[in-house]
């Protein structure tokens, strides 16, 4: 199904009445939080969605310390980080986790996360929560590639343009497919534009075009990021729009860097935020998600290139500033992004992750 923007944001409206808010006393939240002193995070690199500024932004307002582990890690290793630390509550502990769509409902089921309703609940939509409060969309982007042009003379337009000879030693991916959701949606795109059908086929499809990618030479096996970009050792790197943008405006012309949504398989994708069931800071968590999910904190992620979840709200209301809004990408690049259900998540996170090995063969690192 291909959505034109106002269509993409519909998608994203309530569907139903809201479930009521939490109506925690946020003066005696405040203080309880204070009172931990400290929020551990985990996989939140600064260029990633703002987020250098969210956090900083956390810091000034609260005066709480945050505790930031590795900024690399993928959604699988989160999930993992609360499984090891789970009678620890030492520094190694995350509090909360910021995972892939299908992620959220998969640490529910395994009781790694623990239910809180933010005071703007009746504003996130109903589609893209958890009815109980266990986990909740943040922001939304779709799928890019990010260009060094010094380096490579034509940029490519579409999925198929990837394989040609001229793009050897060039492409990769900007996770694991094996635990990073980033490049599981990239290789479930690439699926897709191979005319693959939502769900399970599309990732059987991605895997054999990453197949073909990889024996042509073209696949690099490199965790791409902007430093990788920029060196020329990843001159292509199949990233989140908001990645992408966020590592342009940091390279700032030294290398010139283009942006590209692809002319065929757009995939967009949501994450979703939630508190860790064993967090040690309990109250820091809860206030860090009321500062993520008010008005200060979703344009905080607008900053970095990404669509807030609340983002029909305060543009409703007239709360997102223009300079903001013409910074994003132009309309006309979400008009072919494709939103993937719940269910074909689950269907692409299980056919990808489990074939990666035996079908392409690429370790990823």
């Amino acid at each position: 199904m291909t959505l034109k923007p106002t269509t993409i944001l519909a998608a994203l409206a309530m569907s139903a009445a809201a479930l009521p808010a939490a109506g925690q006393d946020m003066d005696a939240l405040i203080a309880a939080a204070k009172e931990e002193g400290m929020l551990t995070t985990i996989a939140l690199p600064h260029e990633w969605c703002g987020y250098g500024g969210v956090i900083q932004g956390f810091k000034d307002k609260y005066g709480i310390e945050v505790n930031e582990l590795n900024p690399d890690a993928g959604s699988a290793d989160e999930l993992e980080a609360i499984r090891a630390n789970k009678d620890n509550t030492g520094p190694q502990a995350p509090d909360v986790i910021d995972v892939g769509f299908s992620f959220g409902p998969a640490a529910k089921e395994e009781g790694l996360i623990q239910p809180y309703k933010v005071s703007t609940w009746d504003t996130i939509p109903d589609n893209v929560k958890d009815p109980e409060g266990y986990w909740y969309g943040d922001y939304y982007g779709v799928l890019s590639f990010a260009v060094n042009k010094d380096i490579v003379e034509n940029v490519p337009g579409n999925w198929e343009d990837l394989l040609k000879p001229e793009y050897a030693n060039s492409v990769a991916l900007a996770g694991d497919p094996r635990a990073s959701n980033q490049a599981i949606i990239s290789v479930y795109a690439a699926g897709l534009a191979a005319s693959g059908e939502p769900g399970g086929d599309a990732g059987k499809k991605g895997l054999e075009y990453f197949a073909e990618l990889n024996k042509s030479g073209n696949f690099v096996p490199v965790i791409g990021k902007t430093g990788t970009l920029a060196q020329g050792a990843t001159p292509i790197v199949i990233w989140w729009d908001y990645n992408a943008l966020s590592g342009r405006d940091t390279l700032n012309g030294n290398p010139p860097m283009e942006v590209v949504v692809p002319g065929n398989g757009v995939v967009a994708g949501v994450y979703v935020q939630a508190i860790s069931a064993f967090a040690p800071h309990p109250n820091a968590a809860k206030l860090w998600m009321e500062y993520l999910y008010s008005d200060e904190g979703q344009l905080g992620w607008l900053a970095g290139y990404c669509h807030p979840i609340r983002f029909n709200t305060l543009a409703a209301e007239g709360k997102v500033p223009q300079d903001l809004l013409d910074r994003l990408p132009p309309a006309a690049a979400y008009e072919r992004a494709v939103f993937p259900t719940l269910e074909e998540q689950s269907a692409m996170k299980e056919v990808i992750t489990g074939g990666w090995d035996s079908v392409v063969g690429a370790n990823v690192q």
